[in-house]
């Protein structure tokens, strides 16, 4: 039952590099299926290869000489840089640089994958440090402390695994007639915690280091086993991974066909617990029911910002992609209303939600406990809830401006057919500067992303990733000061504002209030929002 801690990587003197972390997973072995097919090397699986150049990327980025300025981050408490992706964030700069970083990994790789480590051990940080505040001790601290420098001297990947498979939604964990349902303490000992149950959706689960397993809801106190944080291997004894192909891989390779996502893709996985051992040192907190909403609505809010710059990044490909396919039909959008109208319509969807992160940036706060920042949480659950809302209307604008060819072309085996190719590269040129080949590769390129199994996928995850829209109405609603609104309008009606006592105590419309917003009771004076030059553009060259 006492396995050992988790599978050494030597500490690097640079970060991993792309190639250093397909190496990496070499020294594991997790238990896989995929397709019903037991996986013997993740690092070498067919099916997994998009979902792992995904990540790699995210590696090469932060040796990139052009954007590691972006890519990595100082950790003060350490005094070393680590990848931004595992970067306890220390100022409201670090919160826009993180939103601007995540961006860019994601316009190369469709969703990176890796920021959710970023948010969960932000989220981490925080209520270890509250635990301790409230219990008068330095434990669950020094804990994470040792964690994040595990993690960061590693460089690892982490998996995510929050979202349990929850059985019945209308009863809480401790009701379940099925206590796997949920992944919760079956054994304590002098060693350490013994975990069950079962992990719905695992973000990149095949191909990760390790699982931080975090509850998933606010629990009572009947759910006390329930309320369970750790951190695991991803090949511990006991755990099963069931996974699903990361993206399309090897789908018409050598034609053009899914021209992104067989190279780029993600992965999730059920992953299965029976009887998991975890030592103290990987236990953050067991039995603290109280503070699990601590953790859930911190790393949910942190989340949410990371998303927004995920969907931004997405939707630069489909400007893009859009802006070339009008030019491949023979349009200039600058001249013709009925094109420019819906790309301008598509860049306000894309700019307006990660406006949105930039204000949840520039606003955040200190957290009082551990002294990270933390996005402003009335604009990062807008901003998530615009785009998990529009990204159908993004891939409608996408469709609109296009045309119907990116569902109608023949498939990519005729572009070698000799008795068809050069007929179609005839009769379906448009614009007499782009050659046919450009042209039908931006129309697969938009039918990938917007109009397939991938863009279906990036459609579902937009919406219910990082939480559903009801989720974030509702944290909308608990954190915006509706009370200083209403304060407004009784002074302006000239009633006189409710002092909050007496009779008012009750009034739950003006119990938000927020001091004025860029004025010396409003705004947080430390860790200033700067950011990073970014990185020039390449040419396509």
């Amino acid at each position: 039952m006492n396995a050992p801690l988790p599978t050494p990587i030597a500490a690097p003197v640079t970060l991993m590099s792309g190639a250093d972390y397909r190496e990496s997973l070499r020294r594991f072995k997790p238990s896989v299926y995929v397709d019903g097919h037991l996986i013997e090397s993740v690092a070498d699986a067919p099916a997994l290869q998009p979902g792992i150049n995904a990540l790699a990327y995210t590696y090469d980025a932060a040796r990139d000489t052009a954007l590691s300025p972006l890519m990595t981050a100082m950790q003060s408490s350490r005094g070393k840089a680590v990848n931004r992706m595992l970067h306890v964030n220390e100022s409201a700069g670090d919160l826009l640089n993180k939103l601007e970083a995540v961006r860019l990994l994601c316009q190369e790789t469709g969703c990176a994958q890796r920021y959710l480590a970023h948010d969960a051990l932000n989220a981490l940080a925080q209520v270890t440090a509250r635990i301790d505040d409230a219990k008068g001790t330095t434990e669950h601290r020094a804990r994470f402390h040792d964690y994040l420098a595990h993690v960061q001297d590693s460089d690892l990947a982490i998996g995510i695994a929050m979202t349990d498979a929850k059985g019945d939604r209308s009863k809480r964990p401790h009701e379940q007639g099925n206590a796997d349902t949920y992944v919760h303490v079956v054994e304590r000992n002098a060693q350490g915690i013994v975990l069950s149950g079962t992990k719905a959706i695992v973000t990149a689960a095949p191909y990760v280091h390790e699982f931080l397993v975090m509850p998933c809801r606010n629990m009572g106190r009947e759910d006390a086993d329930f309320a369970v944080c750790c951190a695991v291997p991803v090949d511990a004894p006991g755990i099963t991974i069931v996974a699903r192909p990361a993206g399309r891989p090897g789908e018409k390779l050598e034609h053009g066909a899914a021209l992104f996502s067989r190279k780029y893709g993600q992965s999730t996985g059920v992953v299965i617990f029976d009887k998991v051992f975890v030592p103290w040192e990987r236990v953050f907190y067991a039995g603290e029911w109280e503070h699990s909403g601590t953790l859930t609505y911190s790393y949910a809010t942190h989340h949410r910002h990371s998303c927004i710059g995920a969907r931004a990044g997405f939707g630069d490909l489909l400007i893009g992609a859009g802006a070339l396919m009008c030019e491949a039909n023979g349009f200039d959008p600058g001249e013709k209303s009925n094109l420019r109208e819906p790309m301008v319509e598509l860049i306000k969807i894309t700019e307006g939600f990660f406006a949105c992160g930039v204000a949840a940036s520039v606003y955040g706060t200190r957290d009082p406990h551990y002294g990270n920042f933390m996005p402003e949480p009335v604009f990062a659950n807008i901003g998530k809830l615009l785009l998990a809302t529009q990204i159908y209307d993004m891939h409608r604008l996408a469709h609109e401006v296009s045309g119907g060819l990116i569902v109608a072309l023949p498939g990519p085996d005729e572009d070698h057919n000799p008795a068809t190719a050069a007929t179609l590269a005839e009769v379906l040129r448009a614009n007499p500067d782009v050659p046919y080949d450009k042209r039908i590769e931006v129309a697969r390129f938009i039918e990938d992303l917007t109009a397939s199994y991938q863009g279906g996928w990036y459609s579902l995850i937009s919406l219910h990733g990082g939480g559903s829209p009801a989720a974030m109405k509702q944290e909308i609603w608990r954190n915006y000061p509706v009370g200083s609104k209403v304060d407004l309008v009784e002074r302006l009606l000239e009633r006189g504002v409710l002092e909050s006592n007496g009779s008012d105590a009750t009034r739950a419309i003006t119990k938000n209030r927020q001091p004025g917003r860029c004025c010396d009771a409003g705004c947080a004076a430390p860790g200033q929002a700067v950011m990073v030059d970014l990185p020039q553009p390449r040419s396509a060259g």
